[in-house]
């Protein structure tokens, strides 16, 4: 059984001081959603850098040696044309389509492994915690064990009021 506790925040300085407050408590985050970004939430959270950009870096470079690689073995070894007297191996005619496979590599990857990485797709299943929280509530989520009773959430709910949450529900 998966529970744990929501509350909301109306400001996003509220919303940052209250993180603080609730990680020096040592209460464990699950999520914090909020309508628009928040410069803070980040760093208040303990989050890692996304892994994105490698993600499309190595798509990218791999875009690239095969729309060059592709290129190169046409034009020397599969159908060598002398088109105007240029050399067979003509690096700067084959730099357009290089550029545009790196970047097309690049985008397609970096979906998919935003997809892929959020669990989303045909089959997600959404979870709506609070109705207002696309426009104007900040949203945080708290983990609740499955073993602890009454008196452990009502510490956790005490602990939220005290950072200045509102809205506080236990959600199952």
């Amino acid at each position: 059984m998966n529970r744990y506790i929501t509350a909301y925040y109306l400001d996003e300085e509220d919303l940052l001081k209250g993180l603080g407050h609730l990680k020096a408590k040592g209460l464990e985050i699950m999520d914090v959603l909020t309508p628009f970004p928040v410069h803070g939430v980040d760093k208040a959270l303990n989050m890692r850098r996304s892994r994105l950009t490698r993600v499309a870096f190595i798509a990218g470079v791999v875009g690239a040696t095969l729309g060059f690689g592709f290129q190169a073995w046409v034009f020397t070894v599969d159908y060598p044309i002398n088109i105007g007297g240029k050399p067979f191996f003509a690096v700067p005619s084959f730099m357009p389509v290089t550029f545009e496979l790196t970047v097309l590599f690049a985008a397609f990857a970096m979906v998919i492994a935003f997809f892929v990485s959020n669990k989303l797709g045909p089959a997600a299943k959404a979870v709506i915690h609070d109705e207002r929280i696309t426009d104007d509530r900040f949203l945080v989520v708290v983990k609740v064990g499955d073993g602890e009773g009454e008196e452990n959430i009502k510490e956790i709910e005490l602990a939220l009021a005290e950072a200045g949450a509102e809205g506080i529900t236990l959600k199952v």
